[in-house]
């Protein structure tokens, strides 16, 4: 369904395994990534890595080497950033794993994070309001976890992020389209 593997510019060919496997080999065969490396993988300037790093979103690299953790993070923050607020992403993280630098809190891993979050996008298939809407609906069993709960809203919200980011950048091609060069007025 989706053209490129979420927060990446790396097209997704068959449209659905979007996994972080994709990634964790090539990471593990290298020792870890370079930040020109994940440019190339993400699309984004090195300056907006470093700002969020410096900010705090995602974990120092060691030796300006990034891995797994570092990746996984990086995807989601692009993957969301259309639909939601940088702030609002990193406390959405936060809620979720708790201190950037501190593996010791987190739920998840962010490899895994970022899997759950595929999964959730690519697999469901129909992404209307009233599909939305009635996922939503649908509390967690009453037997999950408090952090099972929390990884359940997490994922909601990311989902809707994402989408609202894919529907605004639609809106967008289209008022550009048929608005902002005057083709409909007449």
């Amino acid at each position: 369904m989706f053209q490129h593997y979420p927060g990446t510019v790396i097209p997704n060919e068959n449209g659905k395994d979007c996994s972080f496997a994709t990634f964790a080999d090539m990471i593990k065969a290298t020792g870890g990534i370079t930040l020109g490396q994940i440019c190339s993988i993400t699309g984004l300037e090195a300056s907006t890595v470093q700002n969020w790093v410096k900010r705090g979103f995602v974990p120092k690299p060691q030796n300006k080497i990034y891995g797994e953790r570092h990746l996984a993070r990086i995807l989601l923050i692009s993957a969301l950033r259309k639909g939601l607020q940088i702030d609002r992403i990193g406390a959405l993280l936060e809620f979720v794993n708790g201190d950037t630098e501190d593996e010791s809190d987190d739920i998840i891993s962010e490899p895994e994070l970022y899997t759950r979050f595929c999964t959730e996008i690519c697999d469901s298939g129909d992404h209307s309001i009233d599909f939305l809407r009635d996922k939503w609906s649908k509390p967690p069993h009453e037997s999950d976890s408090e952090t099972e709960n929390r990884l359940y809203y997490a994922l909601r919200i990311m989902e809707t992020a994402y989408l609202s980011g894919i529907l605004f950048e639609e809106c967008d091609k289209q008022f550009e389209k048929h608005i902002s060069k005057g083709e409909t007025k007449k």
